[in-house]
């Protein structure tokens, strides 16, 4: 997510001829642990795997979550800021909170987007052009039943060796989430031909129709 100009110009040139070379996608099986929601209404999750502009592209085309918001977690509040966070030294990672009805598609299902789609959770501390402990694979556990069910299935990917290298998504307690700024927001369906986005980000859209047809609507949850 580094926009200096000579990345820019790289992708520029880049993107046309390698669409559909960002992180790629794996065919993953549905969680093994993945019981029904104990009560009704809708959750949250939060999730991060590089720049969140992908990641919120992602989970907002699938059914059953009525918005994902780009933001940080894992830090303060009084440094939850993009021109902070893009230190690396804040603690924040760039996060998604999904928003989802659990009747509708359930947190494992969620959780198999995300590992399967939205990110490669074999790269540590960064994804794709993004290196930095702010791009960290990591999932922030609201409650006990979000961190049996990620622990579990992390295992089960694990065992069966479901990648090529080892998993290396943390589990971190979710203290806080900090909405990123306004300008972040949607940023992949306000952009679609940002050369960043066409490299790296709408390739995973591609990816998500294609593994996961059931899932996948074709109109985004909009975050405004």
């Amino acid at each position: 997510m580094r926009r200096s100009a000579f990345l820019i110009a790289v992708l520029t040139i880049l993107a046309p001829l390698h669409a559909g070379a960002a992180e790629r996608a794996v065919v993953l099986p549905p969680p093994a642990y993945d019981p029904p929601a104990a009560s009704g209404g809708e959750q949250k999750l939060v999730v991060a795997g590089g720049c969140f502009w992908g990641v919120q592209g992602v989970f907002q085309r699938v059914q059953g979550v009525s918005r994902a918001v780009s933001g940080y977690a894992g830090g303060a509040k009084e440094t939850a800021r993009y021109e902070k966070v893009s230190g690396g030294d804040t603690g924040h990672a760039e996060a998604v909170e999904v928003t989802f009805d659990p009747k509708t598609v359930s947190l494992g299902e969620l959780l198999r987007v995300y590992f399967s789609v939205a990110h490669d959770p074999t790269q540590l501390n960064r994804q794709g052009p993004d290196a930095g402990a702010q791009y960290r694979s990591t999932i922030f556990v609201a409650n006990a039943e979000q961190e049996k069910t990620a622990r579990n299935y992390i295992a089960q990917l694990s065992d069966s060796k479901a990648f090529f290298a080892p998993i290396v998504t943390t589990l971190e307690p979710l203290t806080a989430f900090y909405p990123a700024e306004a300008y972040h927001q949607d940023y992949l369906l306000r952009h679609p031909a940002q050369p960043y986005i066409v490299y790296n980000d709408l390739p995973k859209i591609d990816d998500l129709k294609r593994l996961f047809p059931t899932l996948y609507r074709e109109s985004p949850a909009l975050t405004n």
